[in-house]
Formats: structure tokens, sequence, C-alpha cells
């Protein structure tokens, strides 16, 4: 069952919206939101701008009607063309109203026909109340409404309006309500081996409605050790570690749940795969896997927890000792600084990579990318760590979610666990340089990902 629509906007153009639509006058206000879309058959609008209507540009503002002036549409309308986005005309409903009213029907069913006849998407209607919470609707080219089921903005918390659940509503974390919740969520796992695969299995067991999985890899030997749900048969028949777990999830969950890609993060595939998804889970040991979920966690708005494990090591003597047990959690936020700014890789980085891919045998003697650093280690018996990393990153998901942190969730952009020091480092946001991303909401648009290796036929509009 494909998911229902959603409006995803960033904290800052949410932030923006609101400050512009609640100037404390108590009277209606307006904006224009152009948005970008997300391919596949779901229905994502991702926030590209905000276009202010400004409140002496009204020729009438009260509580409860607004009258907009008509350049503003024809501005919105330039902008849209040019760029192959859809438009949502916001208004503020002061008194609290978490619905449209009979004078939003009349005025939608007047303006929206003229928007899609100047540009041929999808268009739609919203209203946002005190507090900032928001209720969307969209049109199809029959003018038939589309309710927009949930409007989310992944920011430092993650906020999620369900339209009819009224906009205070939240579940408790660690509750059935909970879970009833995660039961209209999608989630996607890069990487189902050692980390990933105890990530999935939370992720599965808490109630997600979907989990896709995305690896390229089948079961080894050496897997088995630290591998969920993998068996010695897995191994002999080298099963695809996603058709694997997904046979897993289905023996507890049912069919339907679990949906597997057998291919690499960095295929088209995969990619259109992921821009279907509410959130996303990193969990690999490669740097450019690390990358390209930087590229679709900020093309397609979602938020992104990025998990590392390794134990570094030194020399004493003839011996090789353990110097830590570290283990890495990073929520990535569209908007805020992402991994790259991070320093988790580095274009320098990615390009050592490659080049050592051309000669795998120089690679796996100078491995320096797996678990313990300094070793050639085949199969190390790293599930323990693996549990502790995997079970830090589904309580940070569960913290933005649910906003459990008695000191909040600013602090705490990375989480760097030291088990051998019994030791907890934490970094915010402001620890890092935001830079520009040219692909913040790029959608649909081709080639994906602004890379030409992925440019095909964009899909219809509908």
């Amino acid at each position: 069952m494909t998911p229902g629509a959603s409006l995803t906007i960033t904290a800052e153009l949410h932030k923006s919206l609101q400050a512009h639509l609640f100037p404390g006058d108590g009277l209606e206000a307006a904006a224009v939101l152009l948005c970008a879309r997300a391919p596949g058959p779901r229905l994502r609008f991702l926030s590209v701008e905000v276009m202010l209507v400004p409140h002496d540009a009204c020729k009438e503002r009260a509580p409860d009607f607004l009258t907009w002036p008509g350049s503003v549409l024809e501005d919105a309308i330039d902008e849209a063309e040019q760029r192959g986005l859809s438009i949502f005309l916001v208004h503020s409903h002061p008194g609290g109203l978490f619905d449209f009213s009979a004078l939003d029907d009349a005025s939608d069913k007047a303006v929206v026909p003229c928007l899609r006849a100047a540009v041929d998407q999808f268009h739609g209607t919203a209203v946002m109340v005190p507090g900032g919470a928001m209720r969307a609707r969209a049109y199809d080219s029959s003018m038939v409404g589309i309710e927009i089921e949930q409007v989310t903005v992944p920011g430092i918390d993650v906020l999620r309006w369900w339209c009819e659940k009224g906009p205070t509503y939240r579940p408790m974390a660690f509750t059935q309500a909970m879970r009833a919740e995660l039961g209209r969520l999608t989630a996607l796992v890069i990487g189902v081996s050692g980390t990933g695969s105890i990530v999935a299995e939370q992720l599965a067991r808490l109630g997600f409605g979907r989990v896709v999985l995305v690896d390229h890899d089948h079961v080894e030997d050496k897997n088995l050790n630290r591998i969920l749900n993998s068996t010695l048969q897995d191994a002999s028949d080298r099963v695809a570690k996603v058709d694997m777990f997904a046979r897993a999830i289905a023996a507890y969950r049912g069919e339907g749940v679990a949906h597997p890609l057998n291919c690499s993060i960095v295929e088209r595939d995969a990619i259109h795969a992921a821009a279907q998804c509410d959130v996303i889970f990193s969990c690999v040991d490669r740097l450019d896997a690390r990358y390209f979920a930087d590229q679709i966690a900020a093309s397609f708005l979602i938020p992104l927890f990025d998990v590392g494990v390794s134990i570094p090591t030194r020399r004493s003597g003839s011996s090789t000792v353990i110097t830590e047990l570290c283990t890495r959690i990073d929520y990535v936020r569209p908007g805020g600084p992402d991994l790259r700014a991070r320093g988790v890789y580095s274009p320098e980085s990615l390009r050592a990579e490659e080049l050592r891919d051309i000669d795998p045998k120089a690679y796996e003697d100078q491995l320096q990318a797996g678990y313990i650093k300094g070793t050639n280690e085949q199969a190390p018996d790293v599930i323990s760590l693996n549990m502790s990393a995997a079970a830090d990153c589904l309580l940070e998901f569960l913290a933005r979610y649910y906003r459990h942190r008695h000191d909040g969730n600013s602090p705490y952009a990375r989480s760097i666990r030291l088990l051998a020091s019994c030791e907890l480092d934490t970094e915010s946001e402001a620890a890092f340089v935001v830079e520009v991303n040219p692909v913040l909401a790029r959608g649909d648009q081709e080639p994906l990902l602004g890379m030409p290796r992925f440019r095909g036929r964009r899909g219809g509009t509908q």
C-alpha cells in the first residue's frame, strides 16, 4: 500500500512562514509555498521557496477573511513555470481552525484551476494555526481534492501534523500510540550488515509500516557472527542480505512490510525507492555510500541518521592493543550541516576510496574503513558494539520524533560514545559550518541528485 500524500517544509522556511503569517495583529496573512516533487507513486511535496505576501499589499485583512493581490499569483506562476514547481497558497487561521472553511473551499474552486491552466502540475492550498501547525490539500488535473495526510518539518525536533489528528496531537514515546503512528511511516536502511541488520530489526519490531532494505551484498560465513537472522544455509546459498532479512521480518510482521532492494544505493532504482521514505538510516562503512545518503536526504528533504562503529588500535611493543571502542551517531536534518560539513567524508577521501577500488587486493591489505583500525580482521566479533551503536541510533530517532530528552535535542547533532573510557561526547550543529547545498529540495528534477549519471525520463505530473 502506497503511503499517503505528504508536504515537507524545511525548518528555516517554516520559521519564516510562521513569523509572517502571525505578525501579532490577529488578522489573516498569506504566503505562497513553491514545492518540488519526489519521484514515484507517492505524492511527496518538498518546499523549495516561500514567497511572502506583504501585509499592506492585501486589499482586506480580517480575523477570518483575506483578499490577495493578483500580482502575487502572477509572480508565483512565473517562478513555478520556469522551474517545474507546484504552488501551495498558504494563509493563517488566527482563530485556530485546523481545517478549511467554506470560504476557503470557494476560493480554491476559483483560483486553483487558474494555477493549473498556467502550470501543468499538482497545486494546492494550506492553512496554518497559531503554534505553527499546518494542514494542506492538493488538486489533480480534474480538480479532485487530495488530502495531504501529513505535514512534516524535519528540524532539530521533527514536527509532524496529521490531517485528522488536530494541531497539538503527539503520541508519547514507547506507547501503542507511537507504534500506531510509526505504522504510517516508511524507513530506509542503507546497508543490512552488522549494524544495519540490528537497526532494521528494531524498525520492524517498533512497528514501521514499511522498511526498505538496500544492500548489494550476499551472506557469507564471515558475516554470521554479527548479522541478525543469518544462517549457515544462507551463507552456503549466498543469499542476498536484503532477501534474507526481508524473509525474517515477514516471519513476525507478515508480508508487505519489508521491501528488499538487492542493489547499491548509488543506483537509480534505489534512489527512487529512497525518495518515497520518511526517514533514512545510513549503516554503511563506505564513504561514497554516505555521500549518496547525504545527497538523497537533501534532495528529498528526509531526515538522516548515520551510524558508525570503530575500534582504534595502537602498537605497544610487538603487540597491537585497543585504544578505544567508538560509536558515532549523526542526525542530519535537511538544510543543516551534512556529513561532509561534519568531516565524515571529503572530496579527497572519496577520491582515495575510488582509487583503492581499482585495486581491491591493495584495499584489503590497507583496510582502514572496517571495524578494527590497523588490522585486517575478516570476521571481527563486534556484535556487542554493533548492538550498542544500533540502540543509540534508534534512541536518537525516538528523541527527535517524540522529544523525550529533558534538556532538548539541540546539543546532540553528533553523539560519540567512548565505551572504553565510559564517556559520551556530543556536539551541536553550531560546531559545524553549514554550506549551501545545491541539491536541497531538488526533488524529481532531472538528472536526479544533479548527477548526469542518473539522467532519465521524468515521470508525468498528472
